[in-house]
């Protein structure tokens, strides 16, 4: 099954794009509903690197819900439409139910011309006969989910705006 996410982020495609290579806004979009620990040795990265992750999942820091491996790929293609892909699984306990994972996340330019950014995520899901149970927990985390990216996108631009800088030096 899927979960579908569409919108226009309020920055630019290029902030867009280091944020969702972050595992800080990662962690921040989780939360407070998950917490993601990592189980690498010097901890997560600055910015995620292809290839695979391993985390441990707990339901708000306190129940713990499995061990699971998160593995990306990073697309950019001749369009300028920009992908992260992560076909990880799960490996213990409630995150090890799903035999089916492809989520992606692509970032493009707004097609209407304003500088933001065209927002595509996309989560396909399968867990047998539970198939059903877990597309409408992961339904709800997505909202959740997206509505965070929207509300942290204002502050994901990189360089302060010219006129904010005040009188030159």
């Amino acid at each position: 099954m899927r979960v579908l996410l569409k919108f226009v982020l309020d920055t630019d495609p290029d902030a867009a794009w280091r944020a969702i290579r972050s595992p800080a806004v990662f962690q921040e979009v989780s939360s407070p509903f998950l917490k993601v620990r990592s189980l690498e040795a010097d901890g997560f990265p600055t910015m995620w690197t292809p290839g695979e992750h391993p985390v441990e999942i707990s339901g708000g820091g306190l129940v713990p819900l499995g061990k699971q491996v998160i593995d990306l790929r990073f697309i950019e293609r001749p369009d300028g439409v920009r992908i992260v892909r992560d076909s990880g699984r799960g490996l213990t306990g409630a995150v090890s139910v799903p035999t089916e994972w492809d989520h992606q996340m692509a970032i493009a330019p707004d097609p209407a011309g304003t500088g933001k950014t065209l927002y595509r995520d996309r989560l396909i899901i399968g867990a047998g006969l539970l198939t059903p149970a877990a597309w409408y927990g992961m339904w709800a985390f997505w909202q959740w989910r997206g509505a965070r990216i929207r509300q942290l996108a204002k502050g994901w631009a990189f360089d302060p705006e010219i006129d904010n800088l005040g009188p030159a030096a």
